[in-house]
């Protein structure tokens, strides 16, 4: 797997518009929301990138206000190269940094999604309509 993981920068935001909204699943249903937080997390979360020699491949970020992760996205042509798992790393131990003992994520129920943060150790601990809440809670030093 080639690439490096980097912050984004604001001219970043066309290429990762693409990626979120060439996703499968969890599908972007206020585009212009999006759009208009993007540059804030950039500035602030920070937004993680996977920079293949100046192709970007995947996205993720977490907020740093609540310990959220806020993204998490791998153009579909680019999946099953772990790029999403090195993301995701990144993201969580970024938020970890800010000091948040629990992490948390929403994502709908029966999704690859769901089964991918599972899969990480996160644990699911509520539903609301189709959407889960996963936790996370990092084992004692």
């Amino acid at each position: 797997m080639s690439g490096t993981i980097r912050k984004a920068t604001m001219a970043d935001i066309p290429r990762l518009m693409e990626i979120r909204l060439a996703v499968h699943e969890n599908i972007l249903s206020n585009r212009a929301k999006v759009e208009a937080d993007l540059p804030w997390f950039i500035e602030n979360g920070p937004v993680w990138v996977w920079d293949d020699n100046g192709t970007l491949k995947g996205l993720a970020a977490g907020d740093p206000r609540d310990g959220t992760i806020w993204a998490l996205f791998v153009d579909p042509a680019f999946e099953g190269q772990g790029i999403g798992r090195a993301l995701f790393a990144k993201t969580c131990e970024s938020m970890l940094a800010h000091g948040y003992k629990t992490l948390s994520l929403t994502t709908d129920e029966g999704t690859r999604a769901a089964q991918f943060y599972k899969a990480a150790g996160w644990k699911a601990e509520e539903k609301s309509g189709v959407e889960i809440t996963f936790r996370y809670r990092p084992p004692a030093p």
